[in-house]
C-alpha cells in the first residue's frame, strides 16, 4: 500500500492539512460518521467552548478509528462542520494539538453550517481512513 500526500507548487502549504492524497495498492477503507462533543454518558462536553468541543470530537473520531484498527494518522479525508459564528482558529489549534507529531495531515474541508443535531454542538467531524488491507480489525 502507498499513501502519497500531495502539496503541489501553485497551492498553499499548510501544516494543518494536505491538498490531496493518493492511495494505491491493497487497502482497507474506514468511513467514520459525524463525531461531536458528546461523551459516552451522552453529556455535551465544553458547552460554548469551540476548542474543548473540538478536542472531544477528535477524541471520539479517534475512538471510532481505533475500533476499526486505525488511528488519526490513517485519515486521508476529514470534514469539519462548524456552526456559523464559531471561530475557526481555536478549532484548528485543538486539531493540531490532537494531531501532535504525526506525519502528513489528511485533506480537510471546512463547512459552516446553520446548526447541528443538538443545538449545543458547535462542531462535528467525519473522516475517511485507509490502511493496508491486512492490518487491523
Amino acid at each position: 500500500m502507498s499513501v502519497q500526500h500531495l502539496n503541489p507548487d501553485g497551492l498553499i502549504k499548510n501544516p494543518a492539512f494536505s491538498q490531496a492524497i493518493s492511495t494505491t495498492g491493497a487497502v482497507r477503507t474506514i468511513y467514520v460518521g459525524g463525531q461531536n462533543a458528546i461523551d459516552v454518558g451522552r453529556n455535551v462536553v465544553g458547552p460554548g467552548d469551540i476548542a474543548v468541543q473540538t478536542a472531544q470530537a477528535v477524541a471520539n473520531l479517534r475512538t471510532a478509528l481505533q475500533a476499526a484498527g486505525a488511528d488519526l494518522e490513517h485519515l486521508v479525508k476529514c470534514t469539519i462542520y462548524l456552526v456559523q459564528g464559531q471561530p475557526l482558529p481555536p478549532a484548528f489549534a485543538a486539531w493540531r494539538q490532537a494531531w501532535g507529531a504525526r506525519g502528513e495531515p489528511p485533506t480537510i474541508t471546512v463547512l459552516f453550517v446553520a446548526g447541528l443535531a443538538n443545538p449545543a454542538f458547535l462542531i462535528e467531524l467525519d473522516g475517511i481512513a485507509v490502511l493496508p488491507a491486512s492490518d487491523g480489525g
